[in-house]
């Protein structure tokens, strides 16, 4: 990092470190061993950030964003392709919606396979226990019981 860049952002960075570093010592005085190992390491990341090159690279993030926004709200077309967008998701929208609606179309029958059309064996079913629950609903829910025990559900 040579020339203007290291000039700017050293100071800020080392100052920024510097400043973090005294109020985690005074956190380590007032609460704790935790809470000043805490913001120590808090206040050694803008340090890092210089020396790995994060801040000119988040510095130019920040700058291509900014032209970005600026050239966005001025730009035709920036606004045909915004168009251009929603019409698209008008029409993701619309075969969503025209998929749901379609009729289902029946499945293919596989080939009839003699060893497999042979019936198997229904289950016996279990003899019913009474209902444990009373009042007006227990026909209901003795029907619903049934149901589910010929399924094979329970």
């Amino acid at each position: 990092m040579a020339g203007l860049d290291s000039v700017a952002w050293l100071p800020l960075c080392a100052g920024l470190t510097l400043l973090g570093l005294a109020g985690s010592w005074l956190a380590w005085r007032r609460r704790g061993a935790a809470a000043g190992l805490r913001g120590a390491a808090w206040s050694l990341l803008p340090l890092a950030a210089y020396l790995t090159g994060v801040v000119t690279l988040l510095w130019e993030v920040g700058t291509a964003a900014t032209r970005w926004v600026a050239g966005f709200a001025f730009s035709p077309a920036v606004w045909a392709g915004l168009a251009v967008t929603g019409l698209a998701a008008a029409c993701f929208a619309a075969s969503g919606l025209l998929r749901r609606r379609a009729p289902a179309q029946a499945p293919s029958r596989p080939a009839i396979d003699p060893v497999a059309s042979k019936p198997k064996p229904e289950p016996k079913p279990e003899p019913q226990a009474p209902s444990r629950r009373t009042g007006s609903g227990d026909d209901e829910f003795a029907e619903i019981e049934e149901i589910l025990r010929r399924r094979g559900i329970r």
